[in-house]
């Protein structure tokens, strides 16, 4: 698909063990919790954030913000190897301002969705993963077929141009596949411009 941009095993291992000690770390200042939707079904997977701003669903519906939900605390800042990864992979003018942590365990998944909260939806999205293996599956934004790509530890995507408000979601994510997360488990990291742009791009 036009503008979807893949880039497999970007970050050895030391790069990926890096960044998962930090995802923790940003844990335990602002702890994982479940979302629900604005109907109030919960989220099967789990999330927290870093940088300036968080997206965060209940029942007043999709958002960004600069506290955790919970704790009401601001989001822990965005480690400066992820400004560095999406300055180096999407060569986007503004750093990003929100970094999504989700946690997928077990037979958690995520269905198709966009991203539309964003405020320049011009923006790209980058997304890391790390430990298990997931089945990413995509589409056209207007509907139509989709495809899988099986991102492993390590793997780098974007979302850009035409891709950028593409259909995509987490099928499912393959149990034991990688020994990386301590209790097992995927960690996606999702880069975003989620505020006005401060300047013309």
């Amino acid at each position: 698909m036009e503008g979807f941009r893949f880039w497999p095993g970007a970050l050895c291992a030391s790069g990926q063990a890096g960044l998962l000690a930090e995802a923790l770390q940003t844990a335990e200042q602002a702890p994982f919790y479940r979302p629900v939707t604005p109907g109030g079904r919960p989220f099967s997977v789990e999330m927290t954030g870093m940088g300036p701003l968080g997206w965060v669903s209940d029942r007043a519906g999709y958002r960004y913000q600069p506290t955790h939900p919970v704790t009401g605390a601001p989001w822990p800042p965005m480690p400066e190897r992820l400004t560095e990864l999406w300055r180096e992979l999407t060569r986007w003018p503004e750093p990003p301002d929100a970094c999504l942590v989700n946690l997928y365990r077990g037979p958690a998944k995520m269905g198709l969705h966009q991203d539309r909260d964003e405020e320049d939806p011009s923006a790209p999205v980058l997304s890391v993963s790390l430990g298990d293996t997931a089945v990413f599956r995509i589409g056209a934004a207007g509907g139509g077929p989709t495809r899988t790509v099986r991102l492993a530890s390590g793997d780098v995507c974007a979302l850009t141009g035409p891709a950028r408000l593409a259909r995509h979601g987490i099928d499912r994510v393959i149990v034991g596949s990688s020994t990386l997360i301590p209790g097992g488990g995927r960690i996606n990291l999702t880069l975003r411009k989620a505020g006005p742009a401060s300047r013309q791009t």
